[in-house]
């Protein structure tokens, strides 16, 4: 039997910007196993979100093509009232900003059991009631009777995601996407809420889609890490080698800007990430960020390689690549 959660085949998502549209999600495959957490990684505007809400089909003007398959189920196609159904049942997602994803003028114990409601019509007040209160206490609210009345603008951002975090697992789905969960949260709280959605994934064995542009998160939660840059993704590994051996430019560039023991200078990456009308779609992506890389190394059409078992990297230019205050400071140590 097979144990992939989450097939994505060649999905493209694309948003309409005047006469043309133009593809924020270029070409991703990827896969998600049951009881594993699949970090996505990537700087602002690489894509990471807009690939989130394309596979939950929250997108409302974008055109989305490709194969999204969730147990074998196909999204893309999936009927409104279909969709109604497995959105916060079989999968859900937490929301980035809780405060905006929560209904300021309705009770937070209401919010849960509307979730609740929609997907269990046999369960009656007293039982909503009831799971309501068990989901509270099992992402560590104190007092959940009390916050059962509270509204969300009464309680801190800490709590409001966790309360987020009660709505996507009411319905123990399979698929969780947690969307920079940690977002404007202290180290603390931080801290708290990672641990809170590591035992989730023990409790419920549900897939989880981790997407942040925190390495240290990554590192600490994730079994695979995908690295998204310009709406592609440019390098996927097991999380131990991804780290001990980073292959794409674009992946070193942002472990070498992580501040490191001993290290004096930090990594700055050239430019920007392009807009999406502005995005190269023909060669690497990340070219002209690593003007000092030879441009004929570079493929014309680049595609993921099998560089070892289990870890892919796009285009070739992986081979050639040097940051150059690396290769300074080696070669003023005399090493070769």
């Amino acid at each position: 039997m097979s144990n992939e959660l989450l097939q994505i085949k060649n999905l493209k998502t694309s948003f309409r910007i005047g006469d043309e549209y133009y593809a924020a999600v270029d070409d991703v495959t990827l896969t998600l196993n049951k009881n594993e957490v699949l970090g996505i990684v990537g700087e602002s505007g690489s894509g990471k979100s807009a690939l989130a809400f394309s596979v939950m089909r929250l997108h409302n003007r974008a055109k989305i093509e490709g194969e999204i398959r969730l147990n074998n189920q196909d999204i893309i196609d999936m009927s409104k009232t279909k969709l109604n159904k497995i959105r916060g049942d079989d999968m859900a997602m937490i929301f980035q900003d809780p405060l905006t994803a929560l209904n300021p003028l309705m009770p937070i114990g209401r919010q849960i059991e509307e979730t609740l409601f929609l997907h269990d019509k046999k369960l009656g007040q007293r039982g909503r009631r009831k799971r309501t209160i068990e989901l509270l206490d099992l992402v560590g609210i104190p007092r959940p009777e009390r916050v059962y009345e509270q509204f969300p603008h009464e309680l801190s951002g800490g709590m409001r995601q966790r309360i987020i975090i009660a709505i996507a697992i009411a319905n123990n789905p399979e698929l969780l996407i947690a969307d920079e969960p940690t977002t404007a949260l202290d180290v603390t709280i931080q801290a708290q809420i990672l641990d809170l959605i590591r035992e989730l994934k023990e409790k419920i064995h549900a897939g989880i889609i981790l997407i942040t542009h925190d390495l240290g998160v990554v590192a600490e939660m994730a079994d695979r890490v995908a690295v998204m840059y310009a709406g592609q993704i440019v390098e996927i590994a097991p999380v131990e080698k991804l780290f001990s051996n980073p292959l794409h430019p674009y992946t070193r560039s942002l472990l070498n800007s992580v501040p490191a023991e001993g290290q004096d200078k930090l990594h700055v990456i050239q430019g920007v990430v392009p807009s999406l009308k502005n995005l190269p779609r023909e060669g690497c992506r990340f070219a002209a960020r690593i003007p000092w890389i030879d441009s004929s190394v570079h493929e014309k059409h680049p595609v993921l390689h099998e560089a070892k078992p289990g870890h892919f990297v796009r285009c070739t230019c992986y081979k050639h690549f040097y940051i150059p205050e690396q290769d300074k400071e080696e070669h003023r140590n005399g090493v070769s």
